[in-house]
């Protein structure tokens, strides 16, 4: 049975459509006032924000220390570039340092029905999303830093050597496939997760065998953490996270899982400012490679903050030797289009696709469950 493309593009953050944002919240006891209050500046910032429709602040009437912050947004793509900016991690750490646990949910809006949505209440862009998504049930995340330069080498040593986490997190989550690359100083991590990312992450984090690299790791690093510190650990991670933002899946299920696939990674430097429309000029080539029979590329997925691109893709290896044809895009025009959203390169030589191709460190996958 044959698949259309929509059915393939199983995430995007560029159909235009609404977004809903819901920020779980549980408070440390007696902050309940205080949070209200950081709350109350925060409404007031984000209410300029390019995109931002409207808010919520909502407490349980069951147990006054579990709060939700709901929000909603023209568009992805508005929203991830007021969460994934500087000033984002500033504006929100008076409510970070307010609970014990913060969970972040994004969905885009489908459906909306009652009296409230039959009014012209809606921004002109503002649109909902056309059909439901299809997917294997599985949520992409990464995250990114830099090192030291001259440290490279340990880095990857120490990156590649630890014992794998247990896969299964509980009953409904489970870990499928990490993998780490190297850019020059830069490190990307995705992941791959069958369930609860956040649980997945969480009992990653918790893991004796990944505290101890985490460790080893951080007088190497370019950014300061403490680890021990919820707060210093929770700023470090939220700067470091490198959101999802497309994703196209192959005609055949399980495609990626066959064993003559081999998976690569790409780093895009995008021009000051130019992040978001170079990974929206990724989705496109991806979406339009999907609509050709190519069997090189089995699954592409785009990660993006600000000015930072990674392109992740499965590509059966009989073609490693042509990874231009796999990865890059076609005919002059779009070159020209990729060069003018990129940093030029060193030597002024014309761009690679190759040129970016990321070092792999390490691919684990969960085995197979029984």
């Amino acid at each position: 049975m044959t698949t259309t493309l929509s059915e393939r593009v199983s995430q995007s953050a560029f159909d235009g459509s609404m977004l809903r944002v819901v920020l779980l919240m549980d408070l440390h006891e007696g902050a309940q006032q205080r949070f209200f209050e950081a709350y109350e500046q925060l409404r007031h910032d984000i209410a300029s924000e390019p995109g931002h429709i409207s808010d919520q602040l909502c407490q349980s009437f069951e147990n006054p220390s579990q709060w939700l912050i709901t929000s909603e947004w023209e568009s992805a793509p508005q929203y991830l570039a007021w969460v994934n900016s500087e000033h984002h991690a500033e504006q929100v750490r008076p409510l970070g340092a307010c609970a014990r646990a913060m969970r972040p949910l994004k969905y885009t809006v489908l459906r909306e029905t009652g009296r409230g949505y039959q009014d012209d209440r809606r921004s002109v862009g503002a649109r909902l999303q056309e059909s439901p998504r299809l997917g294997a049930g599985i949520v992409r995340h990464a995250l990114t830093f830099t090192v030291k330069p001259g440290s490279e080498k340990d880095v990857a040593a120490l990156l590649s050597s630890y014992a794998s986490p247990a896969a299964n997190v509980d009953g409904h989550t489970r870990l499928c496939r990490t993998t780490l690359f190297m850019h020059g100083n830069r490190v990307v991590r995705t992941v791959e997760v069958r369930g609860d990312l956040m649980a997945a992450l969480r009992h990653v984090s918790e893991q004796p065998e990944v505290r101890a690299v985490e460790e080893a790791i951080n007088p190497y690093l370019e950014q300061d953490r403490d680890l021990g510190d919820p707060e210093s650990a929770r700023m470090f991670f939220m700067r470091a996270a490198l959101p999802a933002v497309h994703h196209v899946a192959a005609r055949e299920p399980d495609g990626a899982d066959r064993s003559d696939v081999r998976r690569h990674a790409l780093f895009y430097p995008a021009k000051p400012g130019c992040g978001p429309a170079l990974a929206r000029f990724l989705a496109r080539q991806d979406e339009e490679a999907a609509h050709r029979w190519d069997p090189a590329t089995v699954s592409s997925s785009i990660f993006q903050r600000d000015d930072i691109v990674v392109r992740l893709i499965d590509v059966r290896s009989p073609h490693d030797a042509g990874l231009e044809t796999a990865f890059g895009v076609r005919g002059p025009r779009k070159a020209a289009v990729l060069a003018r959203l990129m940093v030029p390169s060193a030597d002024g030589t014309a761009e690679s696709a190759v040129r970016h191709t990321m070092s792999l460190i390490t691919d684990r996958r969960a085995p197979a469950e029984s």
